[in-house]
């Protein structure tokens, strides 16, 4: 019988899958990041226990173009400063990635807040943009002039909180605990830029970060960066907890209301 693909794989290729996964190469990507002082009492609403906020209300959004052989990929993130058990770091409210394959081992493994969705660089001489998109909106867009070359930062560490979980087959809470995630990310640079520009947050209820708004803009650079990342589950969660804010992580579920409204930005 000839090799059926979808039957069970042999314990030596799930081991040379494994061991495939710990030698990829660095992965480049250029991408814009802006951060900004936004409400505070907005950041604490976004915040699932037992994440709080941190001294300072700050939103950071990243939008990149990932360098992958043969499978550019769009990736963006849009989150909030939050700390964790005396780590800080960044809560992610949404990830819009260009791709599939992109979603399903972030969302699956980390948990991550992965959706399909359009995002884009442009650069053209000194002018920057960037956007995020989802049902035809561009509900983040960051624009700007490069007005010069910033020193090059060490290898940073830098952690992300996520929430893993399965919503229960009969609709009504969760299949097992949710957990709590620290991803930490070691980050290397090899070229920084500033950028005077502003960040435009249009409205969208799919994706409506134009609660958390620009009070006062901190930077916006563009850089080229790789990274590597490892998950930590560091505790298991209540679900009467986290249940309330399962709604940031998902559409419409009937998909009734999944086309753009009528008179939306584009």
């Amino acid at each position: 019988m000839a090799r059926v693909r979808y039957g069970a794989r042999t314990g030596a290729e799930i081991a040379a899958a494994r061991a495939t996964q710990t030698k990829l190469p660095d992965i480049w990507s250029t991408g814009v990041v802006a951060v900004w002082e936004s409400d505070p009492d907005a950041i604490a609403a976004v915040l699932p226990p037992p994440l709080k906020p941190i001294g300072r209300p700050l939103v950071r959004v990243n939008i990149s173009t990932v360098d992958l052989p043969g499978y550019p990929l769009g990736a963006g993130s849009f989150a909030v400063a939050a700390a964790h058990d005396g780590v800080e770091g960044w809560y992610p409210l949404v990830m819009p990635m260009t791709h599939e394959r992109a979603l399903t081992g972030g969302r699956e493994v980390f948990g991550e807040p992965k959706k399909l969705g359009e995002v884009s660089v442009e650069r053209d001489g000194p002018v920057v943009r960037a956007r995020l998109a989802r049902h035809g909106i561009a509900f983040v867009e960051v624009h700007g002039s490069v007005t010069g070359e910033l020193p090059l930062p060490g290898p940073q560490r830098k952690t992300d909180f996520y929430f893993k979980f399965l919503p229960a087959v009969d609709g009504s809470g969760f299949d097992g605990d949710p957990l709590l995630v620290h991803c930490v990310r070691e980050e290397k640079v090899r070229r920084l830029e500033r950028i005077a520009g502003e960040v435009v947050l249009r409205e969208s209820p799919y994706d409506p970060v134009a609660d958390l708004p620009v009070l006062r803009l901190v930077e916006v650079t563009l850089g080229e960066k790789t990274s590597d990342q490892r998950g930590t589950v560091v505790e298991r969660v209540g679900a009467e907890a986290l249940l309330p804010y399962v709604h940031q992580r998902y559409d419409d579920p009937q998909q009734v209301l999944d086309g753009p409204p009528e008179g939306s930005v584009r």
